[in-house]
Parts: structure tokens; sequence; C-alpha cells
């Protein structure tokens, strides 16, 4: 298993150095972990909608309930971020979605966070798991705690899904090891591949974001998704050569058909 990207990455492509589109062709299942409800909202549900449009079957697992994000108590939040969170599948054509109990604000990277990724890894068999970045620094700011937690401890979960000596209970439990081909990072400064995408997509990634209405009313001075969305995604597209896409940084894990 390696830990280097597909390819070089390119932070300001031109012309002559664009982003490359991903090959995905032989996929069949991909795995998005996040730490909250509406975490893959931001661009990456585009890249779902276009899965599952093609048959990909995509599974999202949240590792917190989102509770501790509005301005009421967390026992009324939870409910409705995952009332919410399901609306936003629907819109983007996702259908299992997994909701796990870690407290929100306070996920902990650790041994019991990778066990509960690293079993639905197993469970789910993903040939592809779609991240958030785990850089201190991202989203244009200083990342919050709990997307710095998911993301790491993502990262080694898929290598512990892949190592029967590692988290043996899963293993006796009816859960052999599996090997995921592909780690993507939604939202890093530096993609390596894009995911073509169309009008329509661009609409279900709107649509999927406005979903967490409740959540978004909580927010003060936060942009409409229809405002900035369909730009993140324009942008995506330039950098590829196409009219919209959903970049992520790529990591080939043995088995990207395709990858440099």
């Amino acid at each position: 298993m390696t830990s280097e990207p597909t390819s070089e990455p390119t932070s300001e492509p031109t012309s002559a150095a664009r982003v490359p589109v991903l090959e995905d062709s032989g996929w069949e299942r991909v795995l998005g972990v996040v730490a909250h409800p509406d975490d893959l909202e931001y661009g990456a549900s585009a890249a779902v909608a276009a899965w599952t449009q093609r048959g990909i079957e995509v599974a999202y697992l949240l590792l917190t309930a989102g509770e501790a994000g509005m301005q009421r108590p967390p026992e009324e939040v939870g409910p409705i971020r995952a009332r919410e969170q399901r609306a936003a599948c629907e819109a983007v054509g996702v259908q299992q979605l997994t909701i796990l109990n870690h407290p929100d604000g306070m996920l902990t990277y650790g041994l019991d966070l990778r066990r509960d990724i690293a079993r639905v890894i197993r469970e789910f068999r993903p040939d592809a798991v779609i991240t958030s970045v785990w850089d201190v620094e991202a989203y244009g700011g200083l990342n919050q705690a709990d997307h710095r937690a998911a993301g790491l401890a993502t990262l080694d979960a898929v290598r512990d899904a892949d190592n029967t000596w590692v988290f043996r209970e899963l293993a006796a439990a009816g859960l052999p090891k599996w090997h995921t081909r592909a780690l993507l990072i939604s939202g890093h400064h530096e993609p390596t591949h894009g995911v073509p995408v169309d009008e329509g997509q661009v609409a279900a990634t709107v649509a999927s974001l406005q979903s967490h209405h409740a959540y978004l009313a909580d927010l003060p001075g936060h942009p409409r998704p229809e405002e900035f969305i369909p730009e993140i995604l324009r942008q995506g597209g330039e950098a590829m050569g196409t009219a919209y896409g959903a970049l992520f940084r790529v990591y080939d894990l043995g088995g990207v058909a395709g990858s440099s």
C-alpha cells in the first residue's frame, strides 16, 4: 500500500497541465466517511451524483450526529440533522446512511474510531473511500478538530481493514479483510484528479446542501448553496478542461486502473 498520490499535484492547472479525469470505470461501490452531516455536500456530492447515476453504489458513514452544531439542545439537534442528511442522500442517490454516536465537537482519533470505520469498510467492501482533509489549515482557514480526526482515522482504518491481524475481532465476527483501491480526499488544496459532472449533477449537489436547511439557518452569514456550489464546481471543471468537476486528491492504494 503506497502513500503517494497517483499523480503530481497541480495547485494552479493550466491548459498544458490540467487535472486529469479519475479513472473509476471499474468501481462498484464507494464509501464516504466524514465527521458530520453536511460534510460531503460542499462539492463531493456532485461526484456522488455522477457515480450513482452510472449505477455505482455509494454509502455514507457519519462518525457523529452533528448534535453540537446548532443553537439548541443536542438531544433535539441529532434527530433534525439525521432527517436532513437522509434528504441530502436522496438528492444524490445515496440509499445507505450510517450515523455513529461519537460525540460531536469532541471526536477523538484512536483505536475505537479506527475500529468503527474499519468495520464498515469490511461490511460494505468499497472500491474507494472518500474522506475529509486532515490538515490543520484547510478551506481557507484553520480546520475544525472533528474533520482532522475523521480524516486521519479514515486513512488508518482503510489500512486496518486490509490487515487480518489488526482488530482480529472483526475477522472473528465474519468480516474478513478488505482491500480498498483508492482513498479520495475532498476539499484538498492540491487536487490530483477530478470527476466531470453535468448541470443536473450540479443541481443535485445544490439540493443536497439545501436539505440541511435548519442547520444552515443557524449559521449567520452562510452563503446560499445555489450562490457558491456551482462556482466551486465550475472552478473544478476549469481545472480539468470540462464545464464542471469535483476535485479530489487521490491516493492509489493498489488497483486504480490507469493511474500513474
